[in-house]
């Protein structure tokens, strides 16, 4: 069994040392304990604990805060602990990504698939994100390699499959990717045309 590091938050200390000694027990690291909203969010951010276990109602700002501004700035799998299930609570849970709860009272039979669903969907979500940010990097890579292409066909007067060809030798011999490439080339084409039309008009 793969052990994690955790942070507790709960605002009873009874509870705080029962859950800290069950995840003990099943071999975790309890690396932080908090009472307060604040606390666990400077422990988490401090600490960087592989998983929160978070209580929601809490004094001062409540768990549920908590969890939006530590996804916000420091994002990690969450496990929220509520005293009795509530779909209102659960749903606004989900939509800040925390995707893992359990009700009190808390019992290793429930408390550890809930850290191991909040870690697995947590990395999940993560591996989107990052496909969609390649993907979005991806379609810009090529938007603007189709703008120095037809800049180049234009001042060259080269076909497409030429000036396509011309880029990725350019690219080669200036040891620079396509997309560094053609991004300096739509920069420096756009820094120039407005003085060329100049010219022209002075002209």
């Amino acid at each position: 069994m793969v052990g994690y590091t955790v942070v507790v938050a709960d605002d009873e200390q009874q509870v705080l040392s029962a859950l800290s000694q069950l995840l003990t027990s099943a071999g975790h690291t309890v690396v932080g304990k908090a009472a307060t909203g604040e606390e666990a969010m400077w422990l988490c951010q401090t600490l960087k604990p592989d998983v929160l276990l978070l209580d929601i109602q809490m004094p001062g700002v409540n768990g549920l805060d908590a969890a939006k501004r530590l996804m916000e700035s420091s994002p990690m799998p969450i496990v929220m602990c509520t005293g009795h299930y509530d779909d209102e609570l659960i749903n606004a849970a989900s939509r800040i990504g925390v995707y893992a709860y359990v009700v009190k009272p808390c019992r290793l039979a429930n408390l550890l698939p809930a850290i191991n669903l909040a870690i697995s969907r947590f990395q999940e979500a993560r591996l989107l994100r990052n496909e969609v940010d390649s993907l979005k990097e991806a379609l810009s890579t090529r938007k603007v390699v189709e703008q120095a292409k037809g800049i180049i066909m234009r001042t060259r007067g080269l076909p497409e499959e030429s000036a396509h060809k011309f880029l990725q030798q350019e690219s080669q011999r200036q040891s620079r990717s396509l997309g560094e490439l053609a991004k300096a080339i739509v920069v420096a084409h756009e820094s120039l045309t407005p003085k060329i039309y100049g010219q022209t008009r002075a002209n």
